[in-house]
């Protein structure tokens, strides 16, 4: 069971609420990169990468290594896992809903049918 309340996944949807993050999270899914390859895209200071970072290490998404002046951050795709949970709930939710919906249409093509022909 998912829990609701949690701080963990509050963390997590806040690190994905920004379309910055998201996109490094994504640059990172193929290999290490530094602060430096994170920022590049973006035209954004070290200082304001270094500040997205920050809040991807707090919901445990990116780990930091440092190697001398070089800081290269990893995905830690893992960390995902809760709120990944926490969407599949609302995935059954509208699939049922869905299903329900799509059994109500085609009765209605089913009984609208007949009548159609008749109209010709």
């Amino acid at each position: 069971m998912v829990e609701h309340d949690s701080p963990h996944l509050d963390a997590v949807f806040h690190a994905l609420a920004d379309g910055t993050r998201r996109r490094m999270l994504r640059s990172l899914g193929g290999q290490p990169r530094s602060v430096g390859e994170l920022a590049a895209p973006f035209r954004i200071s070290l200082a304001a990468a270094s500040k997205h970072i920050k809040v991807l290490e707090r919901a445990g998404l990116v780990t930091r290594q440092i190697q001398g002046r070089t800081h290269l951050c990893h995905l830690q795709p893992q960390a995902l896992a809760e709120g990944d949970a926490w969407l599949r709930q609302y995935e059954q939710f509208w699939t049922a809903r869905l299903d329900a919906l799509e059994a109500v249409l085609q009765a209605d093509d089913a009984t609208l049918a007949p009548s159609s022909r008749k109209a010709r």
